[in-house]
């Protein structure tokens, strides 16, 4: 393999305007798999309602009709609440691990991941509107932790173990033998989030980033294992919200990146005493 760029692996009022509109009912063909269209793919949305907003906008406007979700719509942000609301809409949406801790309970998380973990459960308990309250929790108890569309398929972590582990660019020196077992899941092409480090992994093993692939990456017969980045909570230093759009015509993964106005989450978060202030700060510098 060759030579891998340094990678760190650390790591208003809601406006839901177009989500109702028709371009955002999900669509299938009789066989029960995507048609041959366009469609977008969000992960690590954290609870950050700005930044899913200004994802959303970048959608729309790009004449999107489908949005897929891996995992982790709660756990970090301030906005648990209208973010779930938002990824009720979504064609369908893998669960995450903070997704998982607040149903049931965070398991090997540090101490802030597990304080906000324990902030997100008490708001949607909170919730005074019965209806919306128990839908929340349905809905987050309905999320499958892996999910194939014929030769894709789609999880939060790994292929091998889809909730909780972590596969990152340097695994390909220190842990290839493990990068080799997880493609051993992977019959096509699988779409990853959960590092929030954007990029595509090949079999060899090797990685490349978005930047190195100029933005695109065309899949075909090699294996591919594609981290999608993350919405809400960016970690390779650069602090856009991140996503992709999976041309199934043209087999063409397009990564794609948003600025969005992360000062305003950033107090929101300073203003929730549970919330660490590093959640706030890293939101600045995307690590």
């Amino acid at each position: 393999a060759r030579r891998l760029k340094s990678v760190d692996k650390r790591g208003f009022s809601p406006k839901i305007d177009g989500l109702d509109s028709p371009r955002y009912t999900a669509r299938r063909t009789e066989a029960g798999g995507f048609g041959p269209s366009m469609f977008a793919i969000v992960s690590d949305i954290h609870a950050n309602l700005e930044s899913l907003q200004a994802v959303l906008a970048d959608i729309r406007q790009s004449r999107i009709s489908r949005v897929v979700c891996l995992g982790d719509v709660i756990g970090y942000g301030p906005n648990p609440r209208e973010c779930l609301d938002i990824a009720m809409k979504f064609e369908f949406t893998i669960v995450g691990n903070h997704d998982q801790a607040v149903l049931y309970e965070p398991m090997n998380f540090n101490i802030g991941a597990e304080r906000a973990s324990h902030w997100t459960r008490k708001q949607l308990e909170d919730e005074p509107d019965d209806a919306k309250r128990e839908a929340r929790w349905a809905f987050l108890g309905s999320m499958q932790p892996r999910r194939r569309e014929g030769d894709m398929l789609f999880c939060h972590g790994s292929p091998r173990r889809p909730t909780n582990e972590y596969i990152f660019a340097d695994d390909i020196y220190y842990s290839p033998g493990r990068v080799t077992m997880m493609f051993e899941q992977v019959t096509g092409i699988c779409f990853v989030g959960h590092s929030h480090v954007p990029g595509v992994f090949l079999s060899d093993p090797d990685f490349f980033t978005p930047e190195e692939l100029d933005g695109q990456y065309t899949y075909g017969k090699e294996k591919a294992i594609v981290n999608v980045g993350s919405v809400g909570q960016p970690r390779d230093r650069d602090p856009r919200a991140g996503y992709v759009v999976v041309d199934e015509s043209g087999r063409i993964v397009t990564f794609k990146r948003v600025v969005y106005d992360y000062e305003t989450t950033m107090k929101k978060i300073a203003a929730i005493d549970e919330l660490d202030d590093f959640l706030a700060r890293r939101l600045k510098v995307g690590q």
